[in-house]
């Protein structure tokens, strides 16, 4: 098997390496390596990564599906992780994923056709004071309503 991941992956995990006790601790940061070069991380490219650690993929592939951080499969252009924790909950979030459910035609957990917008539900953004919360990417939007997310729905490009 060629390398996938770039040599820019390489460079930066070899920056890093000296940071960390050893070479196992690199695992995270690796992952968020890999994914940032292909917006999720197919078993390959996790595959690589454990061979670059030294650690079997399989070992890769418990850590990736642990943390809903990093995507198994692919994702829309925009990601959208709502927040259904208790405090979001009670704050209306259940009905900030059906609102998104209707609006885009797609079920949580889905990517629209066009992979442009893919809608997940995430355990706790710790927003719990300012719920309800998403993260839309990496950027967090807290004290939503219906009216306000289709404001910044309205945006995307």
């Amino acid at each position: 098997m060629g390398k996938i991941l770039s040599q820019k992956f390489y460079d930066r995990m070899n920056k890093l390496e000296p940071r960390y006790p050893d070479k196992v601790a690199l695992l995270l940061p690796a992952l968020h390596a890999a994914q940032e070069e292909f917006g999720w991380l197919p078993p390959e490219v996790m595959e690589e990564v454990g061979a670059f650690i030294g650690i079997h993929p399989a070992q890769v592939r418990e850590v990736a599906s642990f943390y809903t951080m990093y995507n198994l499969k692919p994702v829309g252009k925009y990601h959208l992780k709502i927040c259904t924790n208790v405090a979001c909950c009670l704050r209306g979030a259940d009905e900030l994923v059906h609102h998104v459910e209707k609006k885009y035609g797609i079920r949580c957990g889905e990517t629209t056709p066009d992979r442009k917008l893919t809608l997940n539900e995430e355990e706790c953004l710790g927003a719990c004071g300012t719920a309800p919360a998403m993260m839309l990417n990496d950027d967090y939007h807290e004290n939503l309503t219906a009216e306000g997310l289709d404001k910044i729905l309205e945006r995307l490009e």
